[in-house]
């Protein structure tokens, strides 16, 4: 074992290691046959979707004790994405960066990774990959469905619904703020087909999760049990010795952009799942998204693409009975945690209500997945969700109102005199990973005022920044690169004429090369890197990669593994 580095001998620094750690724990504690798994705990009471996992991580360390392990709690750096600001998204690296160092660190055998909110299970896959000892995922798991006025609310998407129907006049100020009491019913995270719901789906489909946990319930006992049944196997894997690299393969990666096309899961899951495979050494691209997933059909009939919830999915047959449907498209040589095949864990697996799950053959949408955009505009790429965009706006030419800031848009969005009308692409800038700095989720513009009047519910909307996985529009992403860099899109104008195309792939501005090679970038994309910053925002804008790489540190690339440090005493 990897801790008999720790507390193996008789030497004085052994009896350092042991003495500090029984606080009456038995001398077969330190038995070097015994396995020490840490259990990486994201809880937090500023992470409200996370809040519930101390209960979970009782539950884990009941099946290592079982198991023959000996558990320890090691608590995580949490982001709770409706609380931090400015973006969550500016930490992730560093939370995959704290869990990294901590489990190298500190004398542990294994880990189990507990994660809800968006950013948290992306993060712990990132560090567990770059040490690469034996590690398991508990997905916290989603809130039970919401309701409001008898009709089912999704969190996150009723959020943008509702605020643009009070700024369209057709709900109540009185009623929007009813509703905000009805959005949360229990523990656990969004409800919503959003990111949290989408990461804890692709960590199962990529093999780091027991199969047939990921989307149980937050509330449901048997979310408990999947979490002892994880502190069991962690134990077995550190006695097989099966790590993260020999689950998450190339074949793991094709098995997740196809649940990610298949579930109609988040755009933030492009940047993670490349951040990811980075880790790994895994060359996985933008382009893989497209050629894998872009025409996987749209099976789950889930909000923000559709109408139900996770805890519909759930009932209706889960993960495993939509992926049952795709198995065509998944490679069969990955496997999971138990050492077996994926595939093989989709035996039995049924459509219990088709009003969710539907049938291969009679998909929501025949072609759903993430589609992958370029052009003069994004020559490194960016990204549109067709399932949650309005398909007569799929291919659309209007002219560009810019917006040099988040703030910049609040101040004007509403005014009466903007020129905007139902053909203009809003095009918002300065949101990128450096230029922001942390790619907030901004890119799903609120509609104009005067529009929404006229009963104007969409937009074709351009951003380098990301947007919520509960939200729907006609939104392009991820630009890159970004506009802070000088990127293209820092050189469009008011009035220029937008050109997307997304059956062709494609989103240009319909100007010469060469008057684009000659035009500057706005005065404020100029300005945007030159504040002062400090801290972990200073070490972030210096060293994060542009959204296409996946967002992460340059120096966090690959792996470090797990060499045992050098003594301290």
């Amino acid at each position: 074992m990897r801790s008999a580095d720790w507390y193996g001998g008789n030497s004085k620094d052994s009896y350092i290691h042991r003495a500090w750690m029984r606080r009456g724990n038995p001398d077969s504690a330190f038995n070097a046959t015994r396995p020490q798994i840490a259990i990486i705990n994201t809880a937090s009471d500023l992470a409200p979707c996370n809040l519930h996992l101390d209960e979970v991580a009782q539950s884990v360390k009941n099946g290592i004790w079982e198991a023959g392990g000996v558990p320890h709690n090691l608590p995580m750096v949490s982001l709770g994405e409706t609380n931090v600001r400015p973006t969550a998204m500016l930490w992730r690296n560093m939370v995959a960066m704290a869990t990294e160092e901590m489990i190298r660190a500190n004398p542990v055998d294994g880990v189990v990774l507990l994660g809800g909110c968006d950013k948290t299970i992306p993060a712990l896959l990132m560090g567990a990959a770059s040490v690469n000892l034996p590690a398991i995922v508990v997905p916290g798991g989603p809130m039970l469905n919401g309701t409001f006025k008898g009709e089912r609310l999704g969190c996150g998407t009723g959020v943008w619904k509702f605020s643009e129907a009070v700024r369209a006049g057709t709900m109540s100020q009185e009623d929007f703020n009813n509703s905000e009491k009805s959005m949360i019913r229990s523990k656990g995270h969004c409800n919503t087909m959003g990111t949290a719901s989408t990461m804890g789906s692709l960590a199962e489909a990529l093999g780091m999760v027991l199969p047939g946990t990921a989307g149980t319930p937050a509330v449901d006992s048997r979310l408990l049990q999947a979490a002892h049944e994880s502190g069991i196997r962690i134990v077995d894997m550190v006695s097989e010795d099966l790590k993260p690299t020999d689950i998450m393969t190339i074949g793991s990666f094709t098995n997740a952009i196809v649940a990610l096309g298949a579930i109609g899961g988040s755009t933030n899951a492009v940047v993670h799942l490349l951040a990811i495979a980075g880790r790994l050494g895994i060359k996985l691209t933008l382009d893989d998204f497209d050629r894998i997933g872009s025409r996987i059909p749209l099976l789950v009939n889930l909000q923000p693409a559709g109408e139900y919830l996770m805890e519909d999915l759930f009932r209706a047959g889960g993960l495993a009975a939509v992926m049952k449907e795709v198995e065509k498209h998944l490679d069969r040589s990955a496997i999971t945690v138990t050492g077996k095949p994926y595939v093989d864990s989709l035996n039995g697996a049924e459509i219990y209500d088709n009003k969710v799950i539907k049938k291969y053959e009679s998909p929501l949408q025949p072609e759903a997945g993430i589609a992958v955009l370029r052009g003069n505009i994004a020559p490194d790429g960016a990204v549109i969700k067709p399932a949650a965009a309005s398909q007569n706006l799929l291919v659309h030419t209007g002219k560009a109102v810019i917006f040099e800031s988040i703030e910049d848009f609040h101040a004007r969005i509403d005014d009466p005199s903007l020129d905007v009308d139902e053909n203009s692409v809003l095009v918002l800038r300065g949101c990128g990973p450096k230029g922001y700095p942390g790619m907030p989720e901004v890119s799903n513009m609120a509609i104009p005022k005067k529009l929404l009047e006229k009963g104007v519910l969409d937009l074709v909307r351009i951003c380098d920044g990301r947007m919520s996985g509960t939200a729907f529009g006609t939104v392009v992403l991820h630009v890159s690169p970004e506009a802070a860099l000088g990127g293209p899109l820092a050189k469009l104008q008011n009035g220029d004429i937008i050109e997307l195309n997304v059956p062709a792939r494609t989103l240009n501005v319909k100007i010469s090369d060469a008057e684009l090679a000659a035009r500057v970038p706005s005065q404020a994309m100029t300005d945007a890197l030159a504040r002062p910053a400090r801290g972990w925002e200073h070490l972030y804008i210096e060293h994060v990669e542009q959204a296409h790489l996946g967002a992460d540190l340059d120096f966090l690339r690959g792996a470090s593994g797990s060499q045992t440090p050098r003594e301290s005493h």
